[in-house]
């Protein structure tokens, strides 16, 4: 390939980049608009999502500087940041994918990361594990930078009393528990009284005023259970205000009867609009909405995904990496030639009815590690 042709191709990377972070862009403005209205009744978090509104614009504006630059910076980074659980949930991808080696970044290597994405103009983070508070020294750093929103994936144990004081007092910091449907749903997958335990939790957080969500992977089994309005309402009434749906991937062997049936992947906007006509919450499908930005957000489309141990991969179902952030800048990283191939790959981002695209072509993407 010339110098010519390449400056060309890039070129071109970087229109449809600057295309795909606009629509997302206004998509995570609409996003939060819906925050502060679903927030009205806590004028303190709901000031603090009007300021976000804000704060994600000033982000917007910085994020396009970088990419007229040659830095494809996305709006969103989904950082695990350890690979250590005190569960062992039936169908985890985390424990297939990064088994604990012990190597997990250090704090100081966790802040600075999450300084740098600020300066590129990341200001949405997605915190994963593992179970991420286990590292509680992670609501140190989200204290630092309030105009970053912080939605932390947790199983729900490990928020005691201290720790919802703490998050009373960030309004940043998004708590996401994770639930597997009902009792019987949920306790057959994450381990025994879990269930009630997290609505124990649940109710601390409503208590003390925390904005807070729950994660739901819709598998085949828990489908009926978990759309149904019954079960959004009693949850509504605990306090959460925030629905993110998921659609199954099976990493793991045993467990493809999990994935949805066609009649039932094709329920879920409809069933979403109507949680959302019925409900003061807000209601997230992954993949169904990514359809409205694009498709799949993965190598930097929307988001990139940095592991426990620093790798920085196109997705968390793509566990595949050229670059590692011991070794080089997340500015650096960013520019990687791999993910560039892989955004180039228009069937990569595509819907493709069901569980992750980057997954089902795990050889594919392999390939275009040179």
């Amino acid at each position: 390939m010339t110098n010519k042709t390449l400056s060309a191709s890039n070129a071109e990377e970087n229109r449809k980049s600057t295309e795909s972070h606009k629509v997302l862009n206004d998509a995570l403005r609409v996003f939060f608009k819906d925050a502060l209205k679903t927030s009205l009744r806590n004028p303190i978090q709901a000031f603090h999502f009007f300021r976000t509104i804000r704060w994600q614009m000033k982000a917007s504006r910085i994020r396009s500087r970088w990419t007229k630059q040659g830095v494809p910076v996305p709006p969103i980074l989904i950082f695990s940041i350890t690979n250590e659980c005190n569960l062992d949930c039936k169908g985890c991808y985390q424990r297939e994918f990064h088994p604990s080696t012990g190597q997990d970044l250090s704090a100081e290597k966790l802040e600075e990361i999450t300084r740098e994405a600020h300066e590129l103009g990341v200001y949405f983070f997605v915190i994963a594990g593992g179970e991420p508070l286990i590292r509680p020294e992670m609501l140190q750093i989200t204290q630092k930078y309030r105009d970053i929103i912080f939605l932390v994936f947790t199983n729900g144990t490990l928020i005691d009393e201290a720790m919802v004081k703490q998050f009373k007092k960030q309004k940043n910091v998004v708590p996401l528990i994770s639930l597997e449907g009902d009792a019987a749903d949920t306790d057959e997958r994450r381990g025994e009284g879990m269930y009630e335990h997290v609505l124990n939790t649940m109710g601390q957080l409503r208590k003390n005023g925390t904005f807070f969500g729950t994660s739901i992977t819709l598998t085949r089994p828990n489908f009926e259970t978990v759309t149904a309005p019954e079960f959004i309402q009693d949850l509504a009434e605990v306090g959460c205000k925030f629905f993110l749906f998921l659609d199954y991937t099976p990493t793991e062997e045993g467990t493809e009867d999990w994935v949805l049936l066609d009649d039932q992947r094709m329920q879920v906007m409809s069933l979403i609009e109507s949680f959302r006509e019925q409900f003061s919450a807000l209601f997230i499908g992954v993949p169904w909405d990514e359809m409205d930005v694009g498709g799949c957000l993965s190598a930097g489309r929307g988001f990139v995904h940095v592991n426990a141990e620093g790798d920085v991969e196109p997705c968390p179902f793509a566990p595949i990496s050229d670059n590692n952030l011991k070794n080089v800048s997340l500015k650096e990283a960013l520019q990687s030639e791999f993910l560039q191939r892989i955004r180039e790959i228009r069937e990569l981002s595509k819907y493709t009815g069901g569980g992750c695209a980057l997954w089902k072509n795990r050889e594919k993407v392999r390939s275009l590690l040179k």
